[in-house]
């Protein structure tokens, strides 16, 4: 087993790139293995490690068509519904609360310690 090559922060060499960098230029790994590793050495625990590829073998990102907009949508308006209530938020409803804020909230609910 070959091991990758390993740059310290901020000095890999042109050609390389991280996957953010690559979609930043329009293109995606393409189904390329990593090339090579950016190590940035860390105090408490171990190293932060960003994996590079090569710009050259990237391929362009795929276009969305209309059913992967539509996709998106349906999957975007699920996260916005609230399951208490049964309304649309107008907000992605994180998961820490479960429910929408009024939902999560109430008005007349006074367990949260704060005088009305």
């Amino acid at each position: 087993m070959a091991s990758l090559p390993v740059f310290r922060w901020r000095l890999a060499p042109d050609g390389y790139a991280t996957r953010r960098q690559l979609r930043a230029l329009g293109l995606r790994p393409g189904g390329q293995d990593v090339a090579a590793e950016l190590q940035r050495p860390r105090k408490r625990r171990g190293p932060l490690v960003a994996y590079l590829y090569r710009i050259d073998h990237a391929k362009p990102v795929r276009p969305m068509t209309p059913a992967r907009w539509a996709a998106l949508e349906r999957a975007n308006r699920a996260r916005r519904l609230c399951p208490g209530c049964g309304r649309d938020a107008g907000y992605v409803i994180p998961p820490s609360l479960g429910t929408c804020v009024p939902c999560a909230y109430p008005e007349g609910d006074s367990s949260d310690g704060v005088a009305a």
